[in-house]
């Protein structure tokens, strides 16, 4: 995910800006136009650039900004995940016709079809 800037820019246009120093660590002022709306930012190196991406939210994080459920809610999903429970399960499907042998590959794999209008070639070895 690329940063998302407040009014776009073409990738290509340079800015110049101003780095210092903030208690321990270096800090680069980002003009308003490369705002960043995420609170926290991905930083990487790639050969002599140094890339700011936005953090993408986690789901663990995103189940947590989540409101609680109320009783009635609650409620219908239990309800839900109950039926849901009961339902029968999915029937077992046989995927080989009776005749073909799923063991054998050559009776396995599905006949080669001729196209409309073309001869019927021989397979090798038979005549």
């Amino acid at each position: 995910m690329s940063a998302r800037l407040a009014s776009p820019l073409p990738p290509s246009s340079p800015r110049t800006t101003t780095v210092f120093t903030s208690g321990n660590s270096q800090a680069v002022r980002l003009p308003k136009e490369f705002r960043f709306k995420a609170q926290q930012v991905l930083i990487e190196r790639r050969g002599d650039e140094i890339v700011l991406r936005e953090r993408r939210q986690t789901v663990g994080e995103a189940l947590a900004s989540l409101r609680p459920l109320t009783a009635d809610e609650a409620d219908e999903l239990d309800r839900c995940m109950k039926a849901a429970k009961d339902m029968r399960p999915p029937e077992e499907r046989e995927w080989f016709s009776a005749k073909s042998n799923p063991q054998d590959p050559a009776e396995a794999r599905p006949a080669k079809r001729t196209p409309v209008g073309a001869k019927a070639r021989p397979a090798k070895g038979r005549k």
